[in-house]
């Protein structure tokens, strides 16, 4: 006998998860059946893929390897799967997107109502991710497409949709949020830069700007969305760097609200729609990015009042 499917499914959930509760409820399964399968896995390979412990489950070296091995399985099912339920042709069935949370937000609510209109089979499950969740998330199969910038995903096809600048938000009584007009890097020098954490290409894009102009990346609060970097800022604890798709929309949504563009070939970045080389939708994808590309175009040539 080979391990099924089911069993890959349920070898992976401990995985990720790291302990047979969680995973049985990732699963939708019981826990003792959940066990049983994995048992049963172990039997038929001869060898024990996970440790049991009071604390977890811990995945031995082999069982390191057979869940690399599973999820290229399971993706490749998924592929096979979205393919034959697309009829092969036009953008019908599930479509799972992982977009970057500073895009996803902006760019999303306007074309997928349009995408309903045009395709009304297409199913777009939509996921938020760090860039490096984004990365490990497409290549295991756990998503089909991502939006994401170029540069931080290997062995993948793209289609650009926009470039975008980066702007500043700072206090109110801040001589940057006093003045008008681009900022330069110069005016950056000595101020600390507020960013997302770990995992995110912004923070390594600003991080470059802070270097470039002389200005630091603070230390003391690391955020966890635009909003509440935007926040931090407007407190006086440093200066948000923004997207152009954020600071536009929020400069429209609230007149007060007063940001100012970077000038400077650092303080741009430019965001894809990308997909495995593998990928059955492959000849499809690049009809979803110019919905994504139209979008984003009208969002950003817009003025900020």
């Amino acid at each position: 006998m080979r391990p099924t499917l089911r069993q890959m499914q349920y070898l992976v959930a401990i995985a990720e998860t790291g302990k047979f509760g969680d995973a049985a409820k990732r699963a939708n399964v019981s826990q003792p059946s959940l066990s049983a399968q994995i048992a049963d896995m172990e039997t038929q390979l001869g060898t024990i893929l996970v440790e049991r412990g009071r604390h977890g489950a811990f995945l031995t070296p082999l069982g390191e390897e057979a869940v690399k091995r599973a999820r290229r399985v399971l993706r490749d099912v998924e592929d096979m799967k979205a393919f034959l339920q697309s009829g092969g042709a036009s953008l019908a069935g599930r479509v799972r997107l992982g977009v970057l949370p500073t895009v996803g937000p902006y760019l999303l609510p306007a074309v997928t109502r349009q995408l309903h209109v045009e395709y009304p089979d297409l199913r777009l499950s939509v996921r938020e991710e760090r860039t490096i969740d984004l990365e490990a998330h497409l290549h295991d199969g756990q998503l089909d497409t991502v939006i994401s910038s170029v540069e931080d995903h290997s062995d993948a096809d793209h289609m650009p949709l926009f470039e975008e600048s980066l702007w500043i938000c700072a206090a109110p009584d801040d001589p940057l949020a006093q003045s008008a007009g681009d900022v330069r890097l110069t005016d950056l020098s000595g101020r600390a830069l507020l960013t997302l954490g770990y995992g995110h290409r912004l923070n390594l894009t600003i991080q470059s700007i802070a270097e470039a102009s002389g200005a630091h990346v603070s230390a003391e609060y690391e955020g966890t969305s635009l909003d509440a970097i935007r926040q931090m800022a407007e407190m006086g604890a440093g200066v948000a760097v923004f997207p152009s798709l954020y600071a536009m929309t929020e400069a429209r949504r609230d007149p007060d609200l007063v940001v100012r563009r970077i000038d400077d070939p650092l303080a741009r970045r430019e965001i894809s729609l990308i997909w495995r080389h593998t990928s059955p939708l492959a000849d499809r994808l690049p009809r979803l990015a110019e919905e994504f590309k139209t979008a984003a175009s009208t969002i950003l040539l817009g003025r900020i009042n």
